[in-house]
């Protein structure tokens, strides 16, 4: 299929204002609520009885959502349609002790989380941000979007062989922002963020806080015809999936019940209780099947014909390291969504999943291409091999084609967050 003509950029301006507005897990769930609220979703609780009810809810775990809509007429055996993501982003987080320094420089603890570019956090002005927790157990989102942080790269003089020779990060000793000046105060971080947040001292009892870059995303190059910007990988395909699950939602004649899972810490390997390799998505489905008077036959039934998407970003062709891509497949910005595939299940994508991802993005007229990595290079993975081995359903593997993938600022084509929401639309729609 040839690609469309260039279109109005509604959806990816849009996109630039979730990741803003976005900088940690915890908001990224709270702003995808938000939307769905407007959209007519209503929150649950899972402490709380579910009823029978017909239209849309959803329910949130400290940085994981799952929202689905119930049509009218849905029996207890009703299938699912899914489309995955997942919410978190290598960054660097803060320690549990965070106020710490050296030579007279006042810094911040952190750790590195997931399998991030480590030089890409050099020398950028960073903010911090994350979610607080109070005496009384309640939390807190809390966002510094200014220049509050700095990791400083050694200055050329002082490593003469670092163009020759490569950047050599410790992660340990390299990594630690900069703050200010003057001698290390344990609890100057959480008073700051106390006062930042109009909260009394000492009333923070823990805390999940991270970095971002403070630069906004921006459209790129002579046409404008990229976009870069921060945790595209992979808040690009949670904001698409909420986009489609609220259009899909008020459309009517479905014959199944769309579900959006955006799940965290995919980037550390899923395994916590808001990670796909948690029960959060089968306890949802299960208590979803049983409200509606189901039986684990029809649980079973509703399962076996469940199809999940699990969209997440993968690799467009570099063209300074075409070489480390498969020769003949070459994915390439704006030109849609791409079919990930790996036969040793890094990827759940096999023929019959094809099939069902060619058909949506045929009824939406959208573009594909496909992508698979060469075979001297490892290949990664995502939440799709977790998601079809844990609960037993059909999954396939998709996303968008992007460069300076794990970097704290990512590429991607301007018209491809577009393509892919609507090819989830029709996913959706069935």
């Amino acid at each position: 299929m040839s690609s469309p003509a260039r279109f109005d950029r509604g959806h990816t301006d849009d996109l630039m204002t979730f990741l803003t507005a976005s900088p940690s897990p915890y908001h990224a769930v709270a702003n995808a609520a938000e939307r769905l609220e407007k959209a007519g979703f209503r929150q649950l609780s899972e402490t709380d009885a579910w009823d029978a009810g017909t239209g849309g809810r959803f329910v949130l775990r400290g940085g994981a959502l799952i929202a689905w809509y119930v049509p009218e007429g849905a029996a207890a055996h009703t299938p699912f349609r899914i489309v995955g993501a997942h919410t978190d982003s290598p960054n660097l987080r803060v320690k549990p002790l965070p106020d710490t320094g050296s030579q007279g420089w006042r810094q911040i603890a952190v750790e590195i989380y997931g399998g991030t570019l480590l030089n890409t956090w050099l020398d950028r002005d960073l903010g911090l941000a994350g979610r607080l927790t109070l005496l009384d157990g309640t939390d807190r989102l809390v966002n510094v979007d200014r220049a509050l942080l700095r990791v400083p790269q050694l200055a050329v003089h002082l490593d003469r062989a670092v163009n020759s020779d490569g950047l050599k990060l410790d992660k340990q000793r390299h990594m630690q922002p900069i703050w200010g000046l003057g001698e290390v105060q344990e609890g100057d971080l959480i008073a700051f963020l106390e006062e930042e947040e109009g909260l009394a001292q000492g009333s923070v009892a823990g805390w999940d806080l991270m970095v971002h870059s403070i630069e906004p995303p921006a459209y790129l190059g002579r046409d404008r015809e990229l976009l870069a910007g921060p945790r595209m990988d992979n808040l690009l395909s949670v904001h698409a999936g909420v986009a489609a699950l609220a259009a899909v939602a008020t459309a009517g004649g479905l014959d199944h019940i769309p579900v959006l899972a955006a799940f965290d810490h995919e980037e550390n390997g899923s395994q916590s209780d808001t990670g796909a390799d948690g029960p959060l998505l089968g306890n949802v489905l299960e208590r979803s099947v049983f409200s509606r008077g189901g039986t684990y036959e029809d649980r079973a039934r509703a399962f076996a014909g469940t199809v999940c998407l699990s969209s997440d970003t993968g690799h467009a062709v570099h063209p300074n390291y075409a070489e480390r891509h498969d020769p003949s497949h070459h994915p390439r910005a704006n030109g849609g969504p791409i079919l990930k595939v790996n036969v040793n299940q890094r990827y759940a994508t096999d023929g019959s999943g094809r099939a069902v991802f060619a058909a949506a993005c045929e009824r939406a007229g959208v573009p594909w291409q496909t992508f698979v990595s060469n075979n001297s290079m490892p290949c990664g993975t995502t939440i799709g091999p977790i998601t079809a081995a844990r609960h037993g359903i059909q999954t396939v593997d998709i996303g968008v084609a992007i460069l300076s993938m794990h970097s704290a600022r990512e590429l991607c084509g301007a018209d491809d967050p577009f393509l892919l929401a609507n090819a989830l639309v029709a996913f959706l729609q069935g």
